[in-house]
């Protein structure tokens, strides 16, 4: 009979509960749930109690929960860092980058450490929230050797150079770097003066301080691998901040001055010298040039003898006629003896080429009157002087 036909009520063939809508009954579902399990486990339900699970099921289940447990343990190294496996808190090995395996939890943990990362820390200041460099005077104010108080602010970056010692041996490795890296910093500038540490010394400060941060981690074991030490700033304090840069300036001053000296000192002393050296050459050459022509006057002299000697009247006269030619040959006068005349022409030559560079006259004209030496001379004369006139020879006839 169908379940809907006249007669048949309001049963539904399915389920065979009527179709109604009355909550499901609690004990007829414990008991489908149990003759469910049962089927798995291969016990079953008889009267409405189970036979419990087989031993067959049970380690299945065991073997399927360890074999979960066991992938969990699987984890990846990236690049750049270190895996530290602990063993209930001890540690076991550091693994290397890659796909590695450790006992689960809570037999093994694995503590991931970034060894490429570079860290810093800032000392004497701090740079967080983007308004510039805040000053700590806490830890940037420092004595130094001879007894001034300066502000100095340092910058130091690391890195981990070993896992194990970066993750046990020290508790807080940043905070014990920062508070070394103080220490040492007082230490190198109270063995410095002022000055070095405000000029010159900047970076063998740098040098000394990054050796003996480094020194000093090694000897903690802390893992810990000082890569650069920054010297951010050094300055006086605030309060005589001014002073100091009068100070400064008068330094500036001073070096500038001795450059300049320094600079003129360099350009007249060697010009000093090469003059110096120039005279001292000038005389040596005048030394042997007179020396020279000493020698050449004793060999003349010597020659002359010899032939005055051998016919005296004939040398006498050619050295009279010598000597005459060099004395007439300096004088800008000029004789001339005119033939069966009582006048002799008197040229003054020099005064006429003076006069004629005065005139400066276009067409120089020359007059060829005779001068009489008992009338005035002619001033009037214009002439044009040449240097063959110099050498002319007048004869006397």
């Amino acid at each position: 009979m169908s379940w809907n036909e006249p007669g048949g009520g309001k049963k539904d063939p399915w389920s065979g509960r009527n179709d109604k809508n009355d909550p499901p009954d609690l004990d007829e579902v414990i008991r489908s749930l149990q003759d469910k399990l049962g089927g798995i486990f291969g016990g079953g339900s008889k009267g409405g109690i189970g036979n419990g699970p087989s031993m067959k099921g049970v380690g299945l289940l065991a073997a399927g929960a360890i074999v979960l447990w066991g992938l969990s343990g699987f984890y990846t190294v990236d690049e750049g860092t270190r895996g530290v496996v602990t063993r209930f808190g001890a540690y076991v090995n550091t693994t290397q980058p890659g796909l590695n395996w450790h006992i689960p939890s809570p037999v093994e943990q694995v503590a991931v450490i970034n060894v490429e990362q570079q860290r810093f820390i800032e000392v004497g200041y701090r740079s967080g929230g983007g308004q510039g460099m805040g000053s700590v005077p806490k830890e940037a104010m420092m004595l130094t050797k001879d007894e001034n108080i300066v502000d100095v602010r340092l910058a130091v970056q690391y890195q981990v150079k070993d896992a194990k010692d970066y993750a046990f041996n020290v508790l807080d490795p940043a905070s014990t770097l920062k508070q070394v890296t103080e220490s040492v910093q007082r230490g190198v500038i109270g063995r410095s003066d002022m000055d070095f540490v405000l000029t010159e010394g900047r970076s063998d400060i740098v040098l000394a301080v990054k050796s003996e941060i480094q020194a000093v981690m090694d000897a903690y074991k802390t893992g810990i691998l000082i890569t650069s030490v920054n010297l951010q700033d050094a300055q006086p304090p605030e309060q005589v901040q001014g002073s100091f840069e009068d100070a400064i300036k008068a330094r500036e001053d001073k070096q500038r001055l001795i450059n300049e000296a320094e600079a003129y000192s360099n350009d007249v002393v060697p010009k000093a010298r090469g003059a110096a050296s120039r005279i001292v050459q000038e005389s040596e050459g005048y030394k042997e040039k007179v020396i020279a022509r000493a020698n050449g006057d004793v060999s003349r002299f010597s020659q002359l003898l010899a032939e005055y000697k051998k016919a005296p009247a004939v040398t006498k006269q050619r050295m009279y006629i010598e000597a005459m030619e060099l004395v007439l040959g300096r004088s800008n006068n000029v004789l001339v003896d005119v033939k069966g005349g009582n006048n002799i022409m008197y040229l003054p030559l020099e005064k006429l080429a003076n006069k004629a560079v005065e005139d400066a006259a276009p067409a120089p004209v020359v007059s060829h009157e005779p001068v009489s030496l008992t009338s005035q001379p002619v001033k009037e004369i214009k002439t044009d002087v040449r240097a063959s006139s110099r050498e002319r020879d007048v004869r006397g006839r």
